[in-house]
Formats: C-alpha cells, sequence, structure tokens
C-alpha cells in the first residue's frame, strides 16, 4: 500500500497543539508552532493547504553560525504557519519547499491527541 502525505496533530506537554507535515517517505517536511487550541491547530493546517500554493509564501532563511538553509511558510497575516527541517544546500532546501507545495493542499489530517 502506498503512503500518502499527511498532517499529523499533536499535543505538547505544555498542553499546546501543533502539527507536522510528513512526506509519503515518512521525513518531516514542515513543524508548526504550538497553538493553544486544537481548532486552531486545525485552522493553521488549512492555512498550509491554501497558502503552499503561493511562492512568495515561502522565505528562505539561514541559521546562523550553522550556515545551514531552512524555510518558513507564512500566512495570509504575515505570521510564520510552519518552519522546515535545516538543510545542507539551497537544492535540498529547493526540494523541501517543492514537497510542501505538491503534499500539503491534498494531505489528510491525523488527529494523534489523547
Amino acid at each position: 500500500m502506498a503512503h500518502e502525505a499527511k498532517f499529523e496533530v499533536k499535543q505538547r506537554k505544555n498542553d499546546h497543539y501543533m502539527f507536522n507535515l510528513i512526506a509519503p517517505n515518512n521525513e518531516v517536511i514542515l513543524t508548526s508552532e504550538g497553538y493553544t487550541t486544537k481548532e486552531n491547530c486545525i485552522k493553521g493546517i488549512e492555512s498550509v493547504k491554501k497558502n503552499a500554493q503561493v511562492a512568495t509564501k515561502f522565505l528562505k532563511l539561514v541559521d546562523f553560525p550553522t550556515t545551514k538553509v531552512y524555510f518558513v511558510l507564512k500566512a495570509e497575516n504575515g505570521e510564520i504557519i510552519g518552519r522546515s527541517q535545516m538543510y545542507v544546500s539551497d537544492e535540498t532546501r529547493k526540494i523541501g519547499i517543492a514537497s510542501v507545495k505538491k503534499f500539503a493542499p491534498t494531505a489528510e489530517i491525523l488527529d494523534k491527541t489523547k
């Protein structure tokens, strides 16, 4: 059976909610900030699905002092709704952005909370 991309909603130790966008190969390609309610977390996922199709919503950044690269995805209001893992090159970061664009719109939402 083929694996599909998915959003996994989880609850942190501080009772905040967060999500990961997981590619079909089980790699986490986007991680959210914390949300105080599950409802807002789900709204964050819907925002990712919508904004992942807008190239200007992706900001390419560099982590100092490691010089590794990553990206964030911003919502309409400018808030960061997701952050990528660290990448060793711009090329691998581009692949990560392409994966979010490809998989986010149709990824199912799995509730992994208590």
